[in-house]
């Protein structure tokens, strides 16, 4: 006889499931506060008595506090509302050094700490929901091509020189490429031997008509890594720029093969983002002076010829003015081991020119120490610090490395420092648009009275139409929404307002499932088959239709994902994921309910 029954452990295992549901859900119901994070530029410090100085000066302006937490390398001011925020920004900014700390807006999660200890994390908001500046960047690939170009000129003059081949000229070709005008056809022969063997990625060509001129032109592979590599380096410069202006949760990716997008949720100021977005960012070499008194020049005697600067640790060292390279030398940049010590490295390629000046300048400074300052405008005013000093061990030329670092996780650090401290490629911003908080939480009212309408009309559906079996969905369609949350705050993911419509959709789509299986019960009945065996051919006929509908619908999710972009893809997460749990929630969550309330109990009729 039949009995539908389930076993202790199904239920223990849908408890835990539900359980860890409903904990990773609650996050997202105590909201998010108005806050100030002040965050440390050049390892400055972040201590109590900075946090002391700031309480301070907002208890002097008269502005509430609702609480403050310091992390690494920063301070969250959490404030009552958004109006006791606006009056402390300007407070905050005149009260901290602009080239120590930033002042960034931000909403940081009212999520109790006990649960923030258990990983609990808030769905992140994306900019139309919260607000913010969007900005979508056009990168030149021209300027990459001219820029590879040149690069190719500057190193082939140096090479046919060492290799003495003689040639009139090397300069760019009209419509692209590099025209080399050779003295006669045998320079040609032996240069066209040269270029082959040190430059597979230059495709030549011969010119009939003349026999002293080559054309070369870099090979459609090399020239598409290139663009692929400036686009990669602009996506790791804004990073950089973004995470140290302090933004929380910004988007920064890569559309098509030559844009950018970039949101910044919380930033109204486009004048501000657009300022942090175009900032130059250089390099450069200098000799450390060793003859001179550190201590001295702390007090303001500098000797002549010679500049203070601080290193990271805050550590003052005192260099020459003498600059021996800039960062607009450096072709590439990348970490590794040095062989023979194992000590970290950073391995270092200049172009030609670049390589015979540092190689003249360094040949008589083996053995001594040489610093790296990166230099970055900041509201109009160079920054500069120490990042590396390390000894020279031999004549420096093309390709030479920075040793003497404590890590191998500091050496990817600078090598990430030198690829990515100006950006690659110039970008121009082809479209921005601003969205206000206000816009962002009337998204977030109507998206959630559109969820709450939708949930109540199929919930008053299924009851009037299944009863106590109409029930169990709509019980089982609150605990799919609560999965749905649960996983969207676990895997922290970007809730946008195409998310909120994923939602409402997979609400709709929960309750197929249940209709199938209702149907399917109510046709065995009518057949004149059991109440209990009813039951158990209900739920087993309609699972091979339920998953057929189903994983259709995620084949279409998944496609949306793979070619989307942006808000697309928001909905194609919120899609995907909502499959997931409701084909749990309807076929598992049910049966185990059902299971529970009528299993191995004798019936004769069901409330269906």
């Amino acid at each position: 006889m039949i009995q539908n029954t389930n076993t202790l452990w199904r239920y223990l295992i849908l408890g835990v499931v539900l359980s860890l549901g409903f904990l990773y859900a609650l996050p997202n119901l105590f909201g998010f506060d108005p806050a100030l994070q002040i965050t440390a530029r050049r390892s400055a410090p972040v201590d109590d008595a900075l946090q002391s100085e700031l309480e301070q000066t907002l208890a002097d302006a008269g502005i509430a506090l609702k609480s403050v937490e310091r992390g690494d390398e920063r301070l969250l001011f959490r404030f009552p509302d958004d109006a006791t925020r606006t009056r402390a920004l300007p407070v905050l900014e005149n009260a901290v050094d602009a080239t120590q700390y930033t002042v960034a807006l931000n909403l940081a999660p009212g999520t109790p700490g006990w649960l923030r200890m258990l990983g609990g994390k808030p769905m992140y908001m994306g900019l139309d929901l919260r607000g913010g500046v969007h900005f979508l960047m056009q990168v030149d690939t021209e300027a990459v091509r001219k820029h590879t170009e040149e690069r190719f000129i500057s190193e082939l003059r140096a090479s046919l020189r060492e290799q003495k081949i003689r040639f009139r000229t090397v300069s760019s070709a009209p419509g692209g490429g590099i025209r080399v005008n050779f003295l006669d056809g045998e320079a040609r022969s032996a240069g066209l031997a040269a270029i082959k063997a040190d430059y597979p990625d230059l495709q030549p060509t011969e010119s009939a008509n003349d026999e002293t001129l080559l054309t070369l032109k870099p090979t459609e592979q090399y020239m598409s890594e290139s663009r692929k590599t400036a686009i990669k380096q602009n996506l790791t410069t804004l990073r950089n720029r973004i995470n140290e202006f302090g933004v929380a949760e910004p988007v920064i990716q890569q559309q098509g093969d030559s844009r950018i997008v970039v949101q910044l949720p919380g930033i109204e100021d486009t004048a501000e983002a657009k300022k942090l977005l175009g900032a130059t960012a250089t390099l450069e070499f200098r000799m450390v002076d060793i003859d001179g008194d550190v201590q001295a020049a702390t007090q303001g005697k500098v000797p002549f010829g010679s500049k203070l600067y601080r290193q990271r640790s805050g550590e003052p060292v005192l260099l020459e003015k003498r600059v021996l390279l800039t960062g607009e030398s450096i072709v590439d940049a990348s970490s590794g081991i040095e062989s023979q010590t194992g000590e970290p490295a950073v391995y270092i390629t200049l172009d030609g020119k670049g390589a015979r000046s540092f190689g003249r300048a360094t040949r008589e400074l083996i053995g001594k120490p040489m610093a790296v300052v990166f230099i970055e405008q900041q509201e109009g005013k160079p920054v500069e610090e120490v990042i590396n000093v390390a000894t020279i061990r031999d004549e420096l030329g093309k390709r030479f490395q920075i040793t003497g670092l404590d890590s191998t996780n500091e050496a990817a650090d600078l090598a990430l420092l030198l690829r990515a401290g100006a950006l690659a490629a110039p970008m121009e911003i082809i479209e921005e648009r601003t969205v206000g908080p206000s816009l962002g939480q009337a998204n977030i009212d109507n998206g959630l009275r559109a969820c709450i309408i939708g949930f109540a009309a199929v919930c008053l559906f299924m009851l009037a139409y299944y009863r106590a079996f109409g029930m169990i969905a709509n019980v089982a369609l609150a605990l799919n929404v609560v999965l749905l949350v649960a996983l969207l705050s676990m895997l922290q993911a970007t809730l946008t307002l195409p998310g909120i419509a994923g939602i409402l959709l997979t609400v709709g789509m929960a309750v197929d499932a249940n209709v199938l299986i209702n149907e399917r019960i109510r046709e065995e009945l009518r057949r004149g088959m059991s109440p209990q065996a009813s039951i158990q051919a209900g739920y087993d006929r309609a699972f091979g239709t339920i998953l057929d509908s189903n994983l259709t619908t995620l084949i279409a999710g998944i496609v949306l994902f793979s070619f989307g972009s942006g808000p697309v893809k928001g909905f194609a997460v919120t899609l995907s994921l909502g499959i997931a749990t409701s084909m749990f929630t309807a076929i598992v969550g049910t049966r185990a309910i059902v299971n529970l309330l009528y299993g191995g109990r004798r019936l004769r009729r069901l409330s269906v």
